[in-house]
């Protein structure tokens, strides 16, 4: 019952923060000012660029409210504190494995230990965004190479083995999209990768928890095995394991799709609500017009016409 409740919590962490840094980053790189163009060479012009930031405080006055302004924060650190506790003193592993296990789980721990670190060199000493990005990116390893570690440590037969693997698999994906960040922070989609990669953990954290411990959800051909200190979920039969990894493949890739479907949903609501706001707004002779909605993809068909249109205006003044 306690790893069910653990693997709950991580699901309404990680996806709560997953899916407030995708709205908040989104949000972001619509809000920077489209009508800021520089030119150059043959008279191309270029917008301001998002650049991706490791936070994003809520839009509240920051000398009214600095509590509630980080309160994200304030929350993430929270539960990273819960997570380490969790790791490193309340896991004790048995079995043949168990020395295997205990390391992964300390592995885990010192991998949210640095997560501790950053969230609060944010409060306390700002560091640089990419500096801030690349060791996130060392963590998620860090947090890959302990599932992958604890993945092995299982038996064949345990579905665990499966579940840590694909668990695996997810923070490498984050690992990757925070060291792109970190090399090229402009990169909008990298960033939208990383927010994504991380709702996308919560919620194969909560199909695991479900998978092993809900006896309603544990494939058919498997059961679980009652240890001294754990619980595991073992299939007698090499045709119930078999089929067991495919539903988990399955449920992976429903996730995954849940996942790119809100993302999708978010950058459309965003992007539909700033425009139609005209929010990003162009100079016209005394007076300002919304942009056309087809700007907002950068095309430079869109910004030429535009740039033809003000020099035949700018002419017929002349």
């Amino acid at each position: 019952m306690a790893d069910l409740v653990y693997h709950a919590f991580a699901f309404v962490a990680l996806f709560s923060h997953g899916l407030y840094h995708l709205i908040s980053a989104t949000r972001a790189h619509l809000a920077v000012p489209s009508s800021s163009f520089s030119t150059s060479g043959r008279g191309a012009a270029v917008a301001a660029d998002h650049t991706a930031r490791p936070y994003y405080p809520l839009a509240l006055a920051a000398h009214r409210h600095h509590l509630l302004r980080h309160l994200p924060l304030y929350l993430a650190l929270l539960c990273l504190l819960v997570a380490i506790a969790v790791h490193a003193f309340f896991s004790s592993p048995d079995g043949a494995h168990a020395a295997a296990q205990r390391f992964s789980y300390l592995e885990s721990a010192a991998a949210l230990f640095v997560f501790v670190l950053l969230a609060a060199s944010i409060l306390i000493l700002p560091l640089p965004a990419d500096v801030v990005f690349l060791l996130a990116a060392l963590a998620f390893a860090l947090l890959s190479a302990a599932s992958a570690h604890s993945a092995a440590a299982y038996q064949q037969s345990e579905l665990q083995s499966k579940c840590d693997s694909i668990s695996s698999l997810v923070s490498a994906a984050s690992a990757t999209s925070a060291l792109v960040v970190a090399i090229a922070p402009r990169l909008f989609v990298a960033e939208l990768a990383l927010a994504a990669s991380i709702a996308l953990q919560g919620l194969w954290s909560f199909q695991t928890g479900i998978s092993l411990y809900v006896d309603a959800f544990i494939p058919e051909g498997c059961h679980q095995i009652l240890g001294v200190r754990d619980i595991s979920t073992n299939c007698d039969l090499d045709s119930s394991l078999h089929r067991a990894a495919a539903l988990l493949d399955l449920a992976f890739a429903l996730h995954a799709t849940l996942i790119a479907i809100t993302t999708s949903i978010v950058c459309a609501t965003s992007t539909r609500a700033y425009s139609s706001s005209g929010l990003v707004r162009r100079h016209n002779g005394d007076s300002y017009e919304a942009l056309p909605a087809s700007l907002s993809t950068g095309t430079l068909s869109d910004m030429d016409h535009i740039q033809m249109k003000a020099f035949s205006k700018s002419s017929t003044q002349a």
